[in-house]
């Protein structure tokens, strides 16, 4: 509607601006030859607007062409958006039927996968379930070994973090009990008293009761103290740890010869140069030692210790 009044007024506006030109053209070709005309007619008309005196057209006139014109733009720029909006829609419209398909699409691909799924467990529900049961038995095996061969490992590796703890712990212990008696050790040398020294020996043999080492200086201090029988008998606890304790043979001769039992303090004294006691070769100083100076088997024995020391030297 809007577009046939557009080509309208369009229409009517242009014979309103042409009318006024063919009656003046028509009027300059009366006073002009027929032939002359056909010359130079476009020439003749530019030559009569030229001339013109007064203006052309009136100004109602004018007004009504400038009124016409802007309602031709006007129709024109509602026709405009008119044709954006049918263009918009079109658009819109086939958007939605895009839309609409791909979802019908989709929705057709899950019925039928739907279906199929409900054809498959209605006619195959007995494979399937058996076929489950199978892989569950098979995965549960399969789980079991691996967390059995995990146990082992880790209980493995948990008794060896438990030997090791173990031992690091004795080591420890050692350690603290050896510290301990290094201590002590150092303590009975500054002792002078022998009761003092029996005391720190026996605190020795409280944290290591197999140290024969201990036992014999007990005896020593036994001796010092005027006890030979209790000497003999920690010398015998010695020997009983260590068969051939040098140190304890020595200090069973000191005893048995403050017991006046000389033959045995020489057969103790023999056995203690057997066994290489290096204190042997002062034996002869010894105020212990003194009750068997006069005896003939301990001259042997000294001058049999001078011999053996030579032939080491």
């Amino acid at each position: 509607m809007r577009q046939d009044s557009a080509f309208k007024r369009a229409f009517i506006l242009l014979l309103i601006v042409l009318l006024p030109l063919l009656v003046a053209a028509g009027i300059q070709a009366q006073t002009l030859p027929e032939d002359g005309a056909r010359e130079s007619g476009a020439k003749q008309a530019e030559d009569t607007v030229a001339r013109l005196d007064a203006p052309l057209y009136s100004a109602f006139t004018e007004r009504y062409i400038l009124d016409e014109l802007k309602a031709l733009r006007v129709d024109m720029a509602a026709q405009r958006v008119e044709f954006i909006q049918q263009i918009t829609d079109r658009q819109i419209e086939a958007v939605d039927r895009s839309v609409s398909y791909a979802t019908n699409t989709v929705s057709n691909f899950f019925y039928i996968i739907a279906a199929v799924s409900s054809v498959l467990v209605i006619v195959g529900w007995t494979s399937i379930r058996e076929m489950k049961e199978k892989m569950g038995t098979l995965a549960d095996k399969e789980l079991r070994k691996l967390i059995g061969a995990y146990e082992d490992r880790l209980r493995e590796i948990e008794q060896q973090l438990r030997e090791k703890s173990t031992y690091i712990d004795e080591n420890r212990e050692a350690i603290e009990r050896t510290k301990e008696i290094h201590a002590l050790w150092l303590r009975a040398a500054q002792e002078s008293a022998p009761a003092n020294k029996i005391a720190v020996y026996d605190q020795i043999l409280a944290l290591n009761p197999r140290d024969c080492e201990a036992l014999t200086y007990k005896a020593d201090a036994a001796l010092e103290s005027n006890e030979p029988q209790w000497a003999i008998n920690l010398c015998q606890s010695a020997l009983q740890l260590d068969a051939s304790n040098a140190h304890a043979f020595y200090q069973l001769a000191c005893a048995h010869a403050a017991l006046s039992h000389f033959d045995d303090a020489i057969n103790f004294l023999t056995k203690a140069l057997i066994n290489g006691d290096a204190r042997l070769d002062d034996f002869a100083k010894d105020p212990a030692l003194q009750p068997l100076h006069h005896l003939p088997a301990f001259e042997q024995l000294l001058l049999d210790a001078h011999q053996t020391k030579g032939e080491h030297a």
